[in-house]
């Protein structure tokens, strides 16, 4: 009985009984691969509604087309299909256990596609966010504003990663050349062409960049630092662009160093740039990857359509 003043404890929820291959399952995980008591519950909470969901017949009866039914009864109620895609992995290791065991000659889930999980759309911002980005950089003219101004033009010019960013070599800038060569992804290198402002910006730092070396210290690096990799880290980068969006009106929480990225390519896009030229700057080695940035220009595409294409002429 609960003491003055203190409200009763919730009454605990007894765990859902499951059918004995299910329970035989759950004894496996426990016991051959020490399954946590948290991951235990959430595969005995999943296969308990695959059961019910068969109106009490067991899971291991069920055949493919069941299987499929469930995952639309899922998706049918609103279920996120990261959510399914999980509780469609608790049943292909239960049916894998399955047929490990001899208990069952097929595995009815190796027939069933996993739900479409769709990919987010990246964070995007305007390109008047950008210039009052860039424009409030310019007006610092400390020596970290113009290093700051000169990273931010670089990567909204070049669509870099964060990680090419600040470990780009001095050499790769010190000729004030039209392009840099960057070095990205599984050590392969990529072109890409920067404009006036960025190279300006560049030129600019060049000039106080002595002012972070400490005295007779040489660095390889364009953006050096005291960190233990010799060069400004991602982490402190991404802070310098929050305190920067302040500085701009801006929402930090909007801003990261991916973002610019994103911004890069698309800007790029949405002012007529091709798909494949984008995806070489940005060094993809999959234009699947790049494709999602079409996503956020429907309007302009739609516009596009609606200007160029003969029956939509016809039909206006």
């Amino acid at each position: 009985m609960a003491g003055p003043g203190r409200p009763p404890g919730r009454p605990k929820t007894a765990p859902p009984i499951l059918a004995p291959q299910a329970e035989a399952f759950l004894e496996m995980l426990a016991a051959e691969r020490g399954a946590a008591a948290l991951t235990l519950d959430a595969y005995r909470r999943d296969l308990a509604d695959f059961e019910a969901f068969l109106r009490g017949a067991p899971a291991a009866s069920a055949g493919a087309d069941e299987v499929r039914r469930y995952l639309a009864r899922l998706d049918a109620t609103g279920m996120a299909p990261r959510t399914a895609a999980r509780r469609l992995s608790a049943l292909r290791q239960f049916f894998k256990f399955l047929l490990t065991e001899g208990l069952r000659a097929d595995d009815p889930t190796a027939v069933v596609d996993a739900p479409r999980q769709g990919r987010p759309l990246p964070k995007i911002l305007s390109e008047a966010e950008v210039t009052a980005l860039i424009e409030t950089a310019r007006r610092d003219e400390s020596p970290e504003g113009i290093r700051l101004s000169a990273m931010l033009e670089l990567m909204y010019a070049s669509g870099l990663r964060v990680s090419e960013l600040v470990a780009l070599p001095l050499g790769t800038v010190a000729r004030g050349e039209r392009a840099i060569l960057v070095r990205g992804k599984g050590d392969k290198e990529r072109l890409v062409p920067l404009g006036a402002e960025a190279r300006k910006a560049i030129q600019d730092y060049l000039a106080i960049r002595p002012l972070f070396l400490a005295e007779g210290q040489v660095s390889r690096w364009l953006f050096p630092s005291r960190a233990a990799s010799g060069h400004l880290t991602r982490m402190r980068f991404g802070q310098l662009l929050k305190d920067l969006a302040v500085k701009a009106g801006l929402d930090p929480a909007k801003l990261s160093p991916h973002v610019l990225r994103h911004a890069f390519a698309t800007h790029l896009l949405s002012h007529g740039a091709d798909l494949r030229s984008v995806q070489q700057m940005l060094g993809h080695a999959d234009i699947s990857t790049t494709q999602i940035y079409t996503h956020v220009d429907v309007e302009r595409l739609t516009t596009l359509v609606k200007t160029h294409h003969p029956l939509a002429k016809r039909g206006s």
